[in-house]
């Protein structure tokens, strides 16, 4: 690309952008810090992707999406999975009328614009791939009839790293289709003096519309379009394949590493990376945006072998070495 395309695609991408402010700020009425968990979820949201999360209760997951669904004038369904639940109670079933002896369809919560699967791995295989299925797919099939999801559809699933009893854990095929894991820590202890300030007032912030669904789905196009050189290109593919090959250059990581990323890690990491510098206003993708999301997008997709468990080295451990050690741009 010319320097006078870049230019013009700067030009665009800030005045696209521009909205993310005014969303910004009516999402920190209500969730204090944070803020690399929102900037997560607005690239999801960008990108076209979903997103998993990790983190104990109480870290305001629940919150923000309910919050950023409000700000966009968007449908939103908290799913709660349990052992007990049934594909049926999450993509809906068809339900017989005596009277005029047929089918009717009621459809169930998968039908929203932002779902949240909270605790998504106590549910059994047959939900879980139910909604890995609404994900992929973005349809849904009821008896004989398929529906299409929205075009605005974000799926935030959450996992509780300290509670694993009766839990199914995602297999590693259906834990690659999230674009980015998530990991969620606790506030500072400043941060938390503002939530309780907030949390107990006698009036609670109150979120707005500030964009609409066609805001987003406009800016997803600008996203798409936002320029990759090919150096950039080359650094993400260096960075994925030591993940499958690190005794090029990683000797020491290759005991520790079982399987390495699947091909998905690329292309989501571009894609990210695109969502990630529009919210830096920029139209070209830098290396450092690679590396901001490199741990978000690689840390599931990066299968420790036992030596690493024994020794606790975990996947974000090697990621962050590999970035470490593989030459930037």
């Amino acid at each position: 690309m010319n320097l006078a395309g870049l230019r013009a695609l700067n030009q665009q991408v800030e005045q696209e952008a521009s909205f993310l402010r005014n969303l910004l700020d009516e999402i920190r009425k209500v969730i204090v810090g944070q803020d690399a968990l929102v900037e997560r979820v607005i690239i999801g949201l960008l990108a076209d992707g979903h997103i998993l999360l990790e983190g104990v209760p109480g870290l305001a997951k629940t919150l923000l999406i309910k919050t950023l669904s409000q700000a966009i004038h968007a449908d939103f369904s908290r799913i709660q999975f349990t052992p007990d639940l049934l594909p049926a109670d999450l993509i809906g079933t068809q339900i017989y009328n005596p009277r005029t002896s047929e089918f009717t369809v009621h459809q169930g919560p998968i039908f929203a614009n932002m779902i949240l699967a909270d605790e998504v791995n106590r549910a059994p295989a047959k939900v879980q791939s139910a909604l890995l299925e609404c994900m992929q797919e973005r349809q849904v099939t009821i008896g004989d009839q398929t529906f299409p999801l929205s075009d605005l559809f974000l799926v935030l699933a959450t996992q509780n790293p300290i509670e694993q009893e009766g839990t199914y854990p995602l297999p590693e095929a259906q834990v690659d289709r999230f674009m980015l894991k998530v990991l969620v820590d606790y506030p500072t202890r400043e941060e938390e003096r503002l939530i309780v300030d907030r949390m107990t007032g006698f009036d609670l912030p109150e979120i707005k519309p500030v964009i609409t669904q066609e805001d987003i789905l406009r800016a997803r196009n600008v996203v798409r379009s936002i320029y990759v050189d090919d150096k950039v290109k080359e650094y993400v593919l260096d960075l994925v394949q030591a993940t499958r090959s690190p005794e090029n250059g990683l000797h020491d990581l290759k005991p520790l590493i079982a399987y390495g990323a699947s091909p998905r890690a690329s292309i989501y990491l571009i894609t990210a990376a695109r969502a990630h510098a529009f919210l830096r206003g920029r139209g070209y993708v830098a290396p450092e945006d690679v590396k901001q999301l490199a741990g978000d997008v690689l840390r599931h997709r990066v299968i420790t072998t036992y030596e690493a468990e024994a020794e606790s080295i975990t996947s974000t451990d090697l990621v962050q070495r590999i970035l470490d050690s593989v030459e930037v741009p």
